[in-house]
């Protein structure tokens, strides 16, 4: 986990215009919550969370620009703490030379957007919660197929690199290999990413580590993903049973969030790539409202019944 990023990542990534407090830009976001001060502006100051981001709307600094100088100026004072890491306008707004001063004194930030406040407050918070989530690692290779995230688990040696190193040839696209770093973004999403030390890079036994941007290109690499299907990858032995026809639903936890998973069995001659593709194709579908199982079920049921009536 991150703990903490500074202000001037948060410029950097959002384009944001610095109105004032250049020299303070290093100071550090430890929380991914962000404040509207609209009770503060009353006098209100009993629950200030001052070690949040602070962003000003329209409803803000127009209530700030109707309030009298002296009031103005000792609000804004006491908003100015020095634990605030910054405080944002959205809509090109201009804060009152009041703020302005009191941020000078306290070290604080003073940053313009001109965005909508709804815009600018979701991407802040979206941005923070990436970068301080909580963080925890998996073993597997994470690609993109048809634009849905799919990590690749199984033993060491099955062939999860070389399965992903022919997927990237197909033009599908590496997120992560060997190690998934992970972070639950909400409720029911997983962001899968790699460690920096392996970020575009593929280890395949015989050849060594390669770097797929620098032999595929850009397009093949990706920074982060969505992990929606896990694919396991077994070896295939004669007593063990698989399931043929996809009725059986298997899920597993990843970050606290449960995720669709298939087995499938690894025999020489199987073209495990394709199944792969396959496999997303169908899980798609499935998303969409498409079971080929339970279409087969119908047909089989329809079949049954016409025989049944034959008879």
């Amino acid at each position: 986990m991150s703990e903490f990023v500074t202000v001037q990542d948060l410029v950097n990534t959002l384009q944001l215009e610095v109105v004032s407090g250049e020299d303070y830009l290093d100071k550090k976001i430890e929380t991914s919550d962000i404040s509207r001060p609209g009770l503060e502006l009353t006098g209100y100051f009993n629950y200030y969370p001052q070690d949040r981001v602070q962003l000003f709307g329209r409803k803000e600094a127009t209530f700030s620009q109707k309030m009298m100088p002296e009031e103005r100026a000792m609000v804004m004072r006491r908003m100015c703490h020095e634990e605030t890491p910054a405080i944002i306008f959205a809509r090109d707004l201009v804060p009152p030379s009041e703020l302005i001063r009191a941020a000078e004194e306290n070290n604080t930030p003073i940053l313009c957007s001109s965005l909508k406040t709804s815009r600018i407050s979701g991407m802040v918070s979206n941005f923070l919660e990436s970068k301080l989530a909580p963080r925890t690692s998996v073993h597997g290779v994470l690609v993109e197929v048809y634009g849905l995230g799919v990590l690749i688990q199984g033993d060491s040696g099955i062939g999860k690199s070389e399965t992903a190193l022919e997927l990237i040839k197909k033009g599908h696209r590496l997120i992560a290999d060997d190690r998934v770093d992970v972070y639950q973004q909400d409720e029911r999403t997983v962001i899968g990413e790699p460690a920096r030390i392996l970020e575009h890079l593929i280890e395949i036994r015989g050849i060594g580590i390669i770097d797929v941007m620098n032999l595929f290109g850009a397009s093949a690499v990706r920074p982060s993903g969505q992990i929606q299907l896990v694919v396991y990858l077994e070896n295939w032995t004669k007593d063990k049973q698989f399931d043929r026809l996809g009725g059986a639903a298997e899920t597993m936890e990843i970050a606290n969030v449960e995720i669709p998973k298939i087995s499938i069995p690894v025999k020489t001659g199987r073209n495990v790539a394709i199944i792969v593709e396959v496999a997303a194709m169908n899980f798609r579908a499935k998303t969409m409202g498409y079971d080929a199982t339970k279409k087969f079920e119908e047909n089989l049921t329809a079949l049954i019944q016409d025989n049944s009536d034959n008879d």
